[in-house]
């Protein structure tokens, strides 16, 4: 693709335009193809832009590929969704959502409340036909340099088994598309392998998956198997798959800082030794680290919707930046709505 360009809601996050705007500047360093709006308080976005370069931050102005489109409002985290949705005229969040709408823009990237840009996200872009809500899916590194697809990861706290087959049919086209696995393996997580196991909306998923010859259902799996490789896409609701995936990254991040060798005495060896054995388990561990595959795409609708972490730093959103290139570059929402009419559960 020739030419790409993005919505960002600069200021959405826990920090916004302070992590947004030089995260966008990196993004136009790396992709001479993209142009970027970024939405918001122009004078708070400019104050981080001086903290750029200047020259750099004007030529990419001058070019069009630094676009500042004005915002009046937030969305704050705590609003409620509907609240937020009633009271979303002018902010950065919906505005961004909107240019993606007009066609102005290939994507929209948010670190905001969830549940807002979902509900957003679905008022003014739509679901794609046959899907009841979307999801939020994300691509997790696993064992083996292999990497499996989950979803819901917190856009649906309640799914009934339905939705939870339809996420699984979503969730194998984008392990075909991204992941380029010819066949892929597709779970669902539970709290045991055993056909009795799981609330009844579960078994009823596994049961509807099991009669669809066009997906390679493997069955449950448990919590514990999420980073083992087993299977190349993980289905699980949004309450369940929100705090599992939060509660491995909270792992993955004590782990790997707390990581220091600790030998009782301060000899330059012993530093020496210390600082190779960081590096070395940086080198064979450092894929897990959280921030290298934050953003989530909102899969489903019809167009492309990206959630960064509300705590991203600039490496992370960056990151999140990245999965919308990407996501615009394989055309997911198109690919998905192709695949969708053959493979969904006929109505009697």
């Amino acid at each position: 693709m020739d030419n790409l360009t993005i919505a960002l809601d600069a200021m959405s996050g826990d920090f916004g335009p302070r992590v947004v705007v030089p995260a966008t500047i990196q993004a136009l360093n790396c992709y001479p193809n993209l142009s970027i709006f970024l939405v918001g308080d122009p004078a708070e976005i400019s104050l981080f832009l001086s903290k750029e370069n200047v020259k750099l931050v004007s030529q990419y102005q001058q070019k069009g590929r630094l676009i500042l489109t004005e915002s009046t409002t937030v969305i704050a985290n705590d609003m409620k969704p509907a609240y937020a949705i009633r009271h979303s005229q002018g902010s950065s969040m919906r505005i961004a959502l909107e240019l993606v709408k007009d066609n102005k823009a290939q994507a929209c990237v948010s670190a905001g409340n969830t549940g807002a840009l979902m509900g957003l996200s679905k008022l003014l872009l739509h679901s794609l036909t046959g899907i009841d809500r979307p999801a939020l899916v994300a691509t997790i590194p696993a064992l083996n340099n292999q990497s499996t697809v989950v979803l819901d990861l917190g856009a649906n706290a309640e799914c009934d088994s339905d939705m939870l087959v339809q996420f699984a049919i979503m969730g194998e086209i984008l392990a075909k598309t991204v992941l380029k696995i010819e066949t892929p393996r597709v779970a669902l997580l539970n709290i045991g392998e055993e056909d009795i196991k799981g609330l009844d909306k579960i078994r009823a998923a596994a049961s509807i998956l099991k009669s669809n010859d066009q997906i390679n259902y493997i069955g449950y799996l448990e919590g514990n198997e999420l980073l083992t490789g087993k299977t190349d896409v993980l289905v699980c609701d949004g309450f369940v798959g929100n705090v599992t995936l939060k509660t491995v990254e909270g792992l993955v991040k004590i782990f790997m800082s707390s990581f220091k060798l600790s030998l009782g005495n301060n000899s330059l060896l012993m530093k020496l030794l210390s600082k190779w054995l960081q590096r070395k388990f940086s080198k064979n561990f450092g894929y897990l680290e959280p921030g290298r595959y934050n953003g989530a795409c909102l899969l489903g609708l019809r167009s492309i919707v990206i959630k960064s972490h509300g705590s991203a730093n600039q490496k992370s959103f960056f990151a999140a930046i990245e999965q919308a290139i990407l996501a615009i570059q394989t055309n997911i929402p198109e690919k998905i709505a192709m695949s969708l009419s053959s493979a969904l559960p006929k109505s009697e």
